[in-house]
């Protein structure tokens, strides 16, 4: 091969090599490329987050792996469980805590309007601010049995499960506030099924639930929360708040809005207690 044709070869070669860098270049820009995704929910070195609750409709189906009579209570809500006080008087309630920041100031904007509420405690919550939930007994508050974990799926487990979570969440708050009534159970998310309403009845649990629901968890601000509680609240409602599972900075706000405004319409009720 002569040497004009092995320069003629080396430049054409040189030319196809640059149009396929070029071809894949623009192939790639033409891809969308994928960005990562944040999963889970942040949380703070402080205590848990709850903000996965799912809202009332997403419950899971009563066909779930757990087996057991299907046993209700005595409500008129999901597999029994109550969604008004039965008078024309209105209960507040409080979900997912204690928490060391947001639990205090529920409690002092109560005491501040002499309003006693329900809270319901998670199990590993109790545990950790055991002098919280003292508090919580020793100003008058009823306690309500909230789970072990906040596990939305605790409906679906085995009936033994289902047990050993409710006995464990009663024994840790027996164990902060000793002789403590608690006379009731909240499914977290709402989650009901027929295994934990069957539990609830063996333990002499009241299932509990709510008529109004200002989706506080998903903190949408003190305004939005005020206005959906004026919006949804009549005589015998029971209103699902939460002073716990994250920023409840909105909910301490709407609550200051919201107390002296009820108390000019409604008698405020803490949910009565009655021996397991």
């Amino acid at each position: 091969m002569s040497g004009s044709t092995l320069k003629a070869v080396t430049v054409v070669t040189a030319v196809l090599i640059g149009l396929l860098a070029s071809a894949y270049a623009l192939g790639r820009g033409l891809v969308p490329q994928r960005h990562p995704t944040a999963t889970g929910v942040t949380t703070s070195a402080n205590a848990p987050h709850y903000a996965d609750q799912p809202p009332d409709t997403a419950r899971p189906s009563p066909d779930a792996a757990a087996s057991a009579p299907a046993v209700t209570g005595d409500g008129d809500g999901p597999y029994g469980a109550h969604v008004t006080t039965g008078s024309s008087r209105v209960a507040l309630t409080f979900d997912d805590g204690p928490d060391p920041r947001w639990t205090p100031q529920v409690l002092a904007l109560l005491s501040q309007y002499g309003v006693k509420a329900t809270f319901c405690v998670v199990g590993e919550n109790a545990e950790s601010y055991p002098d919280l939930v003292r508090s919580i007994a020793a100003e008058g508050h009823t306690l309500c049995n909230h789970s072990w974990k906040h596990d939305v799926n605790l409906g679906r487990r085995t009936p033994e499960t289902i047990r050993a979570d409710l006995t464990r969440t009663n024994d840790a708050i027996l164990a902060a506030a000793p002789g403590a009534r608690i006379a009731y159970y909240r499914q977290p998310g709402g989650a009901w099924t027929g295994p934990v309403a069957s539990t609830c009845a063996e333990l002499g649990l009241t299932p509990l639930h709510w008529s109004v629901d200002p989706s506080d968890w998903r903190a949408p601000g003190a305004a939005t929360v005020a206005a959906r509680i004026r919006a949804q609240i009549a005589p015998g409602a029971i209103v699902l708040m939460h002073d716990a599972g994250g920023d409840r900075s909105g909910t301490v706000a709407a609550l200051q809005q919201l107390l002296p405004e009820l108390l000019a319409r409604y008698e405020l009720e803490p949910l009565p207690t009655r021996a397991p």
